[in-house]
């Protein structure tokens, strides 16, 4: 529904700075929103995100990584604090961008007055496969497998695969001055279902969906906010999300 919007924002010249703040207000805040009173786990909460890559010069190889905090809430309930980051590199012949990378995550439990975290490490191998079909369209195909250790926990694995697509709505290409829609759905496998000490996962870990509005503050900087539903073996929940992507 969103994206017909856009295209009619487009379409019919109704595109301006003003609109679009409106629609953006609109579509983060109605959905999802826990009624009046509602403490619980499937309250609204908020993810704040930086993510970076950067690539030598003069060669294949690079950088990328991100650094989340995600919140229960809007803010000052802890869910989750993640530093990721990996070497990154470009193979010639084909278009693709393969990555080993490491994350530390610190995990909060729901309540404002838990003091509990847990650590999770993790080594992770991704393949990220971009397509430009054509026009304002720009897609990316995502496949990651992760090696991680929960505290309290049996080693585990988990596999990923997103699908992420960015469309430009006042040109083609995603420069300074676009401003674009951005969707995503994840989907997260679990590879064990037996994590030790009598605890059990479910084969299905969680799916995300996501839909945003961006804006290009410069060719290498972009600023996106939106919202993602998140369906998990336990709990659903939506998240405001907010965030910066950085090339340099």
């Amino acid at each position: 529904m969103y994206f017909v919007i856009c295209m009619g924002i487009l379409k019919y010249k109704w595109f301006s700075p003003t609109v679009l703040c409106c629609f953006l207000c609109f579509f983060i805040a109605f959905p999802g929103q826990a009624r009046a009173g509602e403490i619980d786990e499937d309250q609204l909460g908020a993810w704040y995100m930086y993510f970076w890559s950067t690539r030598f010069k003069e060669s294949r190889f690079g950088f990328q990584g991100d650094v989340q905090f995600r919140n229960w809430n809007l803010i000052g309930d802890l869910e989750q604090l993640l530093f990721r980051g990996g070497l990154t590199y470009d193979p010639k012949a084909i278009p693709i961008k393969l990555t080993l990378g490491y994350a530390y995550v610190l995990n909060g439990e729901f309540g404002r007055s838990s003091s509990n975290t847990s650590i999770e490490n993790r080594i992770y191998q991704e393949a990220a496969i971009p397509q430009k079909p054509g026009g304002r369209f720009h897609l990316n195909h995502r496949f990651r497998f992760e090696q991680r250790w929960v505290e309290k926990q049996n080693f585990r694995t988990r596999f990923r695969y997103g699908l992420f697509i960015n469309v430009a709505l006042n040109g083609t290409e995603l420069i300074k001055g676009t401003y674009y829609y951005a969707f995503y759905n994840e989907l997260f496998i679990n590879g064990e279902q037996d994590i030790g000490d009598g605890q059990e996962v479910a084969l299905f870990d969680r799916n995300r969906l996501y839909n945003a509005i961006g804006y290009c503050i410069t060719n290498e900087l972009r600023f996106q906010g939106g919202y993602m539903y998140q369906i998990t073996d336990g709990v659903n929940k939506g998240q405001i999300q907010l965030g910066l992507h950085h090339s340099f």
